[in-house]
């Protein structure tokens, strides 16, 4: 297993994020080491300076929170981001195409985000929003984006009542190819938490506690 810092996508997505507020988000991922850091999309070259040649892998959202944006929208988003520096893409699906059963628009827009973000190299993680959906409909998600060549399904926004689950990710573990990896966001503020969704599957933790995390693991290792 690799070290838990390796696990935390370090994430500030609150509405009254402040330049001061990434530059700090940036100075903790360095000083933890951690996987990735996680911020809107207009701060995203802001942190990329931040960052520097740092390791650190520097990830943005499309289409955050609700997923209701059009195609063409969610587009523009993700070739903004790649122009700002964005390494890795967190897109949030049409949900309520997924509702709606027009799993026709689901595959037409991932399948093209996809395309554009693989095409220069980089890498998109779905969110599916797994705390507001049916097992019925998580399997079905599974089901048409197993087949887009998608790097990651990630359970949440942290925007809806329910968050990431050891269910919603142990249940992705079970029906979604090996090269597809599991991102576990939504409400991850404890070590044990984390803990058990790592079990569950998950290979990575968008969470704002990661600092925490560590010193609970710190406190747990003395």
């Amino acid at each position: 297993m690799l070290s838990l810092s390796q696990y935390i996508d370090h994430t500030i997505l609150k509405q009254t994020t402040t330049d001061a507020d990434v530059e700090q988000l940036v100075k903790e991922a360095k000083h933890f080491s951690f996987m990735a850091v996680c911020v809107p999309p207009i701060f995203v070259s802001k942190a990329k300076n931040f960052l520097g040649r740092s390791d650190v892998q520097l990830v943005t959202v499309v289409g955050f929170p609700f997923g209701y944006h059009t195609l063409q929208t969610k587009v523009e988003e993700v070739q903004q981001a790649i122009l700002d520096g964005a390494q890795e893409l967190d897109v949030v699906h049409n949900i309520s195409a997924l509702k709606c059963k027009n799993y026709n628009a689901l595959e037409t827009e991932i399948g093209t985000l996809t395309s554009i973000i693989h095409d220069e190299g980089l890498k998109i993680k779905v969110i599916v929003e797994s705390g507001i959906l049916s097992e019925e409909e998580l399997k079905i998600c599974c089901e048409i984006y197993s087949g887009l060549g998608i790097d990651y399904m990630k359970t949440s926004t942290g925007f809806a009542e329910i968050g990431a689950t050891e269910f919603a990710v142990s249940f992705m573990k079970k029906n979604l190819p090996e090269t597809t990896k599991i991102k576990a966001s939504g409400g991850i503020r404890t070590l044990d938490f984390a803990e058990k969704l790592i079990l569950a599957g998950a290979s990575r933790l968008g969470t704002s506690s990661g600092v925490a995390l560590m010193k609970a693991l710190t406190d747990k290792n003395a």
